[in-house]
């Protein structure tokens, strides 16, 4: 309970903390002519750490910095009737951006397809932010190669910042099909992984080794060793588990291989191992096309591959569409938000097939629907790998937006020498939350009401970890204004010591950092990292963005290389 009294040039604030007892606080009143509150080195700057560089992250620092410096105006502004501004606690706002990774943009750099740089170029707009701060008032510093919760505690951030934002994903797990033969062959990875390998994130480079026996069968038994040149396309074939833009993204990358990926970012290890590519890709789901999580600019990408030279054929089968269209799936197609779902049944009904697909393409991209993966079977000259898809044919069942896929007992047998499995993204707990009861596991995700965590805390949420995995780039920034009008409305209600001399916020993170002998990398560090990245010596085209560092002790060296 907050009781004001309004007095010149203080208000005094009684606040009732959580024992019952009541302390005394005081506020710095805002005038339009008191010099004093902007010279008044008592007056705190608000502090704020952001746990993860990716969009989240920034976009919350974006919107979090812009709200702040808002209020602060509007505190110092007179009323038209000259009544004193409502006071604000605060003079300013720092933000410390702290990331794992010793680079930030989280699924930026290290998600977004290869071949989609229009979409990596939001990175700018969060380079932006460091660019053109002012810290006479505001100010943002990251700090990379920094694990939140085991190089330092989420309860030390707390201590030591007014404001904690998890922002930090659901890169750290898979959502998982649970049949047999997921655990124990191998040649069955998650997309995540896949993905996270051939856009050059240095956690996944073990995963090339594996890709690497799969489509070209490299083994200790030579014999069954492929013979291959630089754009020899791999005879074999994987097999995509869901139907999101990601799995989508998956096959073409695959499809393309070298040739069509040699102008971007995908490292060149990659590329040397992806050769001329994969010969077929199959990408499967349990639902129709209409329930399909994918969106017509993925989809439409792969119909024009082969008309944009790739030599990839796209097949879908009609057959599997007109089972598909149910009578619910057609009120679907007619309802609330139908038209997107329309236009993509359109795209797919132009290029669905009635016959065998003709083989007038080196390679093919096959979408089949309404086949639920049963077990995962082994090779027959190699029991340790993966060699077969068992699926069971499925109809679907239920009211409009409500279909579920039934069993009918008819079974099908894909080939696959590697299976990707895309059904989705898992959120986890930091290290120390679970005993705090603040991570639900059932939706992989941290509890929360519009951003703010349970309790009397200085924690908020924003992003995957806060909504689950879903939506676009985009999404994070309704996501982000939602958490900052929550951190807004508890800073109205919150007021700072005054007159303490205040040790936390960024000089305690760094007096940290140093005493755990922690070589956090800092911006102009990434910068480093950056230069040495767009090298010309080590580019393989004039055309190619970048060359991307694949381990982080070569990342911190070239960040660090000056400092030492």
């Amino acid at each position: 309970m907050l009781k004001q009294c309004l007095l010149r040039p203080q208000i005094v604030a009684f606040i009732t903390d959580r024992n019952g007892s009541t302390r005394k606080n005081l506020w710095r009143t805002f005038a339009s002519s008191n010099s004093d509150a902007k010279n008044d080195k008592k007056q705190p700057r608000l502090s704020v750490a952001v746990v993860g560089a990716g969009p989240a992250g920034f976009y919350a620092s974006k919107y979090l910095t812009s709200s702040v410096l808002k209020r602060i105006t509007q505190s110092t502004s007179s009323n038209d009737d000259d009544r004193p501004s409502t006071p604000f606690a605060w003079s300013g706002i720092d933000i410390d951006l702290i990331e794992r990774l010793p680079t930030p943009y989280g699924l930026v750099r290290y998600g977004v397809a290869p071949d989609h740089p229009e979409v990596k170029n939001v990175e700018n707009d969060f380079a932006a932010l460091f660019n053109k701060q002012d810290e006479s008032h505001s100010s943002i510093h990251f700090y990379g190669n920094v694990d939140v919760g085991k190089q330092i505690p989420l309860s030390k951030l707390q201590s030591l910042y007014d404001i904690v934002i998890l922002a930090y994903g659901c890169q750290a797990a898979d959502k998982r099909l649970s049949i047999p033969g997921e655990d124990t062959l191998e040649g069955v990875l998650s997309a995540r992984e896949f993905v996270a390998w051939y856009n050059g994130h240095p956690e996944f480079q073990h995963i090339g080794p594996i890709v690497e026996g799969c489509l070209w069968k490299k083994g200790a038994d030579s014999t069954n060793n492929v013979d291959s040149t630089e754009t020899s396309v791999s005879p074999a074939r994987v097999v995509v588990i869901g139907q999101g833009n990601v799995a989508l993204d998956v096959a073409r990358v695959l499809a393309k291989g070298k040739p069509g990926l040699i102008d971007t970012d995908t490292p060149t290890s990659v590329l040397n191992l992806l050769k001329g590519g994969v010969s077929h890709v199959s990408v499967v789901g349990r639902r129709g096309h209409v329930q399909g999580a994918f969106t017509i600019k993925e989809l439409r990408e792969l119909t024009k591959l082969k008309k944009e030279g790739h030599n990839v054929s796209f097949v879908v089968r009609k057959e599997e569409l007109d089972m598909g269209m149910t009578d619910a799936s057609i009120e679907e197609l007619k309802g609330p938000g139908g038209r997107p779902k329309s236009r993509i049944d359109k795209l797919l009904q132009d290029n669905a097939l009635e016959d065998a697909p003709p083989k007038d393409a080196e390679k093919s991209v096959e979408i089949r629907f309404l086949l639920n993966p049963t077990q995962f079977a082994p090779h027959e000259s190699d029991l340790s790998k993966v060699g077969h898809v068992l699926c069971e044919r499925t109809r679907l069942e239920g009211d409009p937006g409500q279909q579920r896929p039934v069993g009918t007992g008819e079974t099908e047998e894909l080939p696959a020498d590697l299976v990707l499995v895309s059904i989705g993204y898992r959120g986890m707990p930091l290290q120390g939350m679970d005993e705090l009861d603040f991570f639900d596991s059932k939706s992989s995700t941290v509890v929360n009401d519009h951003g703010k965590l349970p309790g009397v805390n200085n924690l908020f949420v924003t992003g995957w970890i806060k909504r689950g995995p879903t939506g676009i780039i985009g999404t994070n920034i309704m996501d982000a204004k939602d958490t900052v009008n929550s951190v807004m409305k508890y800073l109205e209600a919150s007021v700072p010591d005054l007159g303490v001399e205040r040790q936390g916020g960024r000089d305690g993170l760094n007096d940290h950092l140093v005493a755990s002998g922690i070589n956090a990398v800092d911006w102009n560090q990434f910068l480093r990292i950056v230069s040495a990245e767009i090298d010309t010596t080590r580019l393989r085209s004039e055309s190619q963005p970048r060359e991307k560092i694949l381990a982080v002790s070569e990342m911190l060296k070239a960040g660090l290389q000056n400092d030492r």
